[in-house]
């Protein structure tokens, strides 16, 4: 077995089960130190010893790599698989194998954990159609949020891999289609944190509240029907921002209008993001019911920051058949042709 791929899968599965960071960075590390080596130079290094003493091998990941050089699949890998192979859930299987693809994943521009290509191919390897890169924008600082120079040129990155060329696949068109897209801020004052030429650019915008989150009713209500209102806004991002669990600690839900967002959201045809994270559950089951009732779109995410997590779909696909959600009203669930026509802006 090709090693490099040996060390990315046991990361991906990591990543799947919510493994710590630390655990998973130890196998990225080494599939990158190892990745530029020609094979007979790595069969080399291991055959000689030399292997173990470089940067970025350790003891677990030596064993791996010298395992599938021997051409066999790694014992480590082989249990992984075996564990990855039960679902993360007990309900909504349905409802996932109805979804098609993912509008919200970051990337190592921001605050993801990995290169575009390898969320491109986790995508892949789950069967999905589409993917929307949704990095954050430049108010988000602590997340190295995309300056409109850095998101231009990410738009060209985009561009390849759907084509093909120096950052695709050899002149093929590499599956699922990647949408160029962002997880804008709304601002303070319900603008949007992205120059609007750019945004008319995107497939997708994802927009969410970040910052202030403590504020009043009135206050939160009113600068989340700015971001609603702007054309441009698409997907209204995890709406709560509560934290239920994980490193992070637990936040409380915001205060704002649900009924009043969620009205707006039905009136501009912004879909409520189901957002899948763990540690997010966002929003709470009696606000899908209030979407619901609003007659509200929404869109099953993942919030993906590395490709293991892509498979949090599970839990999100879950949440939404216990409340009932329709599939049809699953944006996730459409084909691309007809999800980007409805994302598109209206001339």
């Amino acid at each position: 077995m090709d090693a490099v791929a040996a060390l990315s899968e046991i990361a991906f599965w990591l990543e799947r089960s919510r493994a710590a960071t630390f655990k998973v960075q130890a196998f990225r590390k080494a599939a990158a130190a190892i990745g530029p080596l020609e094979p007979a130079e790595l069969a080399a290094r291991a055959r000689t010893g030399r292997l173990k003493s470089m940067k970025g091998i350790g003891d677990r990941t030596h064993q791996v790599i010298q395992e599938a050089l021997a051409g066999g699949v790694p014992e480590y890998l082989a249990d992984l698989r075996d564990k990855g192979a039960q679902p993360l859930v007990s309900g909504g299987h349905e409802l996932r194998q109805a979804l098609r693809g993912d509008l919200h994943s970051h990337s190592d521009w921001s605050d993801g954990g990995s290169p575009i290509d390898l969320m491109v191919a986790a995508a892949g390897i789950l069967g999905r159609e589409y993917l929307a890169l949704t990095d954050h924008s430049p108010n988000l600082t602590i997340a190295n949020g995309l300056s409109a120079e850095r998101l231009t040129e990410q738009l060209e990155v985009v561009a390849a891999i759907n084509t093909g060329g120096p950052d695709g696949s050899a002149g093929k068109k590499v599956p699922p289609r990647l949408l160029a897209g962002i997880e804008v801020d709304i601002l303070e004052d319900g603008s949007l944190d992205q120059a609007p030429e750019l945004l008319d650019r995107l497939d997708i915008v994802v927009a969410s509240v970040h910052s202030k989150l403590r504020a009043d009713g009135k206050t939160m209500t009113r600068r989340m029907l700015g971001g609603i209102r702007d054309p441009h806004t698409n997907v209204l991002g995890h709406c709560t921002g509560r934290l239920v669990e994980g490193s992070r600690g637990t936040r409380p839900p915001s205060d704002f209008d649900a009924k009043e967002v969620f009205a707006a959201c039905a009136e501009y045809g912004v879909a409520v993001e189901i957002n899948s994270r763990p540690e997010r559950q966002d929003p709470p089951d009696a606000l899908i019911q209030l979407a619901l009732d609003a007659g509200c779109l929404f869109s099953i995410d993942s919030d993906a920051h590395a490709p293991g997590q892509l498979d949090f779909l599970q839990y999100g696909a879950e949440r939404a058949a216990s409340n009932g959600v329709p599939a049809e009203r699953i944006i996730t669930t459409w084909p691309l042709a007809e999800l980007l026509a409805w994302a598109a802006p209206a001339a």
